[in-house]
């Protein structure tokens, strides 16, 4: 299931299968039967990104990561190992 996509049943599908397919252009749509998720729909091009592994919801290692990045997320780590950063709850 795509977590966060809106959801519709495969009767509303049926029913408005136009905005059904405008949604999807936008973001996928997970289609439901018996209120159970069944399928997504998706446009073409989210489904190629994915494939290629550019799904912005995808892992990534650290390893991967321009060397900029690596030093900000280097002393964000540093930064919380001292205990700073954390909400205390107030």
């Amino acid at each position: 299931m795509v977590i966060g996509s809106p959801s519709l049943s495969t009767g509303d599908l049926n029913k408005q299968v136009g905005d059904v397919t405008d949604a999807a252009s936008r973001e996928p749509v997970v289609l439901t039967k018996h209120r159970k998720p069944r399928f997504v729909l998706m446009s073409y091009e989210y489904y190629e990104r994915m494939r290629a592994g550019g799904d912005p919801g995808s892992a990534h290692r650290a390893s991967d990561m321009p060397v900029e990045h690596k030093k900000l997320f280097a002393a964000e780590i540093d930064r919380l190992a001292r205990g700073e950063g954390y909400d205390d709850g107030s």
